[in-house]
């Protein structure tokens, strides 16, 4: 029996449940200790890093030697954004120049948590398709960044709905797009990070989908959680393609005109007028009795319900992009429309397909969009260069954008914070997830590991892989007896693969060149992502000539994609396809004539793939010509239908 007196609880000594209030309580809100961890941000302040930079009409017709008036195509000098990268580090990165200052944010975070993410891409210039795996980037982003389920996946949310919040101007707003499997989950969420009373609505979005099911109610709708973050906010209500029309009945009603338009009397609530409804108006009454009447003039509309049907993008539409998790432009007009106004900045940081900085860019907004998919930031990009040529021929001004990314700065950032700077832990980590066998005594220091019959080199956490490193380490797989060697690098050097072949030839050696993929940064990677091989690029200047000048262009010569993503059931067939026709792969190319070490990749001109258009020219058609005689550098960019990109550079002497 114990002797622990009985504790007795009551009015004087409430129960501690008695006290606790009701919370969403999630794995991560607390650490050990029982206190809420707040979202420290101060370890992953990382610069961004300008990779491209987009003005297509301009540059085209730089590079042309034509004039560009760019008060009359530009809105003004500011430059959107399309970031690649996690978007938690992106955010952090924005906070300096930002904060305090989007007007509207837009988001669709994925919904099923842990669910794959699949596509089907067409290949070359005819109707056939391929599936494309789930990439590296996009598996991190449905599966391993929340990495235990419904509670890190609403940690992972939380995280990156604070730092949003911040960003939000104090008259700004958030569209949260949810459904069925989350929404009840994230409402809780947003109610915790902007406060009950800053809910403003539950947006109803309805559409049409096939039937899937005949033993429950069938899903047609999403929910769109609206918050303010201020006692102010935007809604504009009455402009064209928010406010709700009237019904024809009520139109009808309108019967009698003047000179400020259609109108009824009303009458029919004060005191003496025989008026009881619309029938009863007799427009003679109204001039022997004008101070009982009031004429009601016919608006456009009245202010929107909260649920609207919208249908999907439909097969024909010019802006469908065959994206898995496309919303259509309607919806996304008639929000952006609702919460914002002309200049304001709207951002999406899980932006897909780029629907939203399409419908900002048409609707004279500037915009930030943000993914961790390489496939999105292809999509988007090349979604985003037909908007600037679309709006550019209709004479409608538009604004440039730049491609940014974190670079090196976050390999810097995790070797210091989670390897605490070991050159060592860092090369045992990728020969874990390339699933090498470390090689504690190896014949060379360029030696790291085995992986089968082939010796395996690891490149720095920092550096650069050249060809020079390629030969030497070539040199000791050879004095040591092999015959291939896997060398796996963050960065390569530019043309690097054009060089390999050569030292095979010379030294006998088979190298295989891998990109580090940085998923392994991921603090819950499990599973192993590929590492792609560096493709195969090769172009050569043409130079014509002309009365002005020599105009140059670049032909492509020869392309070998990397297959990694392709599914293992279609790999031997397209193996064969990509070593006869490797430009079928091609789905994107451009090309920067005055290329410059260190600077952003200038897009000079470009050609690419869409739904409707299959063909891809194999030579440009700049008609660049350069100011003076002289040796230059163009350097040419190229991605493929899995949107993996390769570059490399041309000399021009002219």
């Amino acid at each position: 029996m114990s002797d622990k007196p009985k504790i007795t609880y009551g009015p004087n000594n409430p129960h501690p449940l008695s006290q606790m209030r009701t919370e969403l309580v999630w794995e991560g809100k607390y650490d050990e200790f029982g206190n809420r961890r707040e979202v420290n941000v101060a370890n992953i302040a990382m610069p961004l890093q300008r990779i491209e930079t987009i003005d297509e009409p301009r540059s085209r017709s730089e590079a042309q030697g034509r004039l560009f008036d760019e008060k009359k195509a530009h809105h003004d000098d500011f430059r959107n954004r399309l970031i690649w990268g996690d978007n938690k580090a992106i955010l952090a990165a924005l906070a300096k120049e930002f904060r305090n200052s989007i007007d509207l944010i837009y988001i669709d975070p994925p919904f099923d948590v842990g669910a794959d993410f699949k596509l089907t891409v067409p290949l070359g210039g005819d109707d056939e398709q391929i599936h494309k795996d789930q990439s590296i980037m996009e598996m991190i982003a449905y599966r391993d960044i929340w990495g235990k389920g419904t509670g890190s996946y609403l940690h992972m949310l939380f995280e990156r709905l604070t730092l949003m919040r911040d960003l939000l101007s104090e008259t700004g707003c958030i569209y949260v797009h949810c459904d069925n499997t989350m929404g009840h989950s994230i409402k809780l969420l947003m109610d915790e990070v902007f406060g009950r009373e800053n809910f403003l609505n539950n947006v109803i979005w309805s559409y049409q989908t096939r039937h899937s099911s005949d033993r429950f109610w069938n899903r047609k709708h999403d929910d769109l959680l609206l918050y303010k973050k201020g006692s102010k906010w935007t809604f504009n209500w009455n402009v064209e393609g928010v406010i709700q029309p009237l019904s024809d009945v009520t139109i009808k009603k309108y019967r009698l005109k003047d000179e400020n338009g259609p109108y009824r009397l009303c009458g029919r609530f004060i005191k003496g007028s025989p008026i009881k409804g619309a029938k009863d108006v007799d427009p003679k009454w109204e001039t022997t009795n004008p101070e009982l009447v009031v004429r009601d003039y016919l608006r456009p509309g009245i202010p929107p319900n909260d649920s609207f049907f919208i249908p999907m993008e439909n097969q024909s539409s010019n802006d469908r992009t065959d994206y898995a998790t496309q919303k259509p432009s309607a919806l996304l007009e008639k929000l952006i429309k609702a919460s914002s106004n002309e200049g304001d900045l709207v951002a999406d940081f899980f932006c897909g397909s780029g629907t939203t900085g399409a419908v900002a860019e048409r609707l004279g907004r500037r915009w930030l969009m943000a993914d961790l998919g390489r496939f999105a930031i292809h999509t988007t990009r090349k979604r985003m260069i037909g908007i600037q040529r679309e709006l550019n021929d209709k004479s409608i001004p538009y604004r440039s954008f730049d491609v940014f990314n974190l670079g090196r700065y976050e390999r810097q950032w995790w070797q210091q914070d989670a390897l605490k700077g070991a050159e060592d832990e860092h090369r045992t980590i990728v020969l874990n997830f390339f699933r090498a066998e470390p090689l504690p005594h190896a014949p060379s220091p360029l030696i790291h590991a085995r992986k089968a019959a082939a010796f395996v080199h690891v490149d720095g956490i920092d550096s650069i892989f050249s060809r020079e490193e390629a030969k030497a380490v070539a040199a000791a797989v050879k004095a040591a007896g092999g015959k291939q060697v896997h060398c796996l690098a963050w960065d390569f050097e530019m043309d690097i693969r054009q060089a390999i072949a050569a030292i095979e030839t010379e030294l006998d050696v088979k190298i295989r060149l891998h990109r580090i993929p940085r998923e392994i940064m991921e603090k819950n990677r499990t599973e192993v992502p590929p590492f792609f091989e560096v493709a195969l690029l090769e172009a050569e200047p043409v130079i014509r000539k002309a009365a002005k000048g020599k105009p140059v262009e670049i032909k492509l010569k020869n392309f070998l994609p990397s297959l990694t993503e392709v599914p293992s059931k279609e790999l031997e067939a397209l193996q064969e396809r990509a070593m006869t026709s490797g430009f079928d792969f091609i789905d994107f190319w451009a090309v920067d004539f005055d290329w410059q070490p260190g600077k952003p990749f200038n897009h000079h001109w470009q050609d690419y793939r869409t739904r409707k258009d299959r063909s891809l020219k194999t030579v440009s058609d700049a008609e660049f010509i350069y100011e003076a005689p002289g040796r230059y550098t163009a350097c040419v960019k190229v991605v493929d239908v899995f949107g993996c990109d390769t570059s490399i550079t041309v000399e021009i002497e002219i």
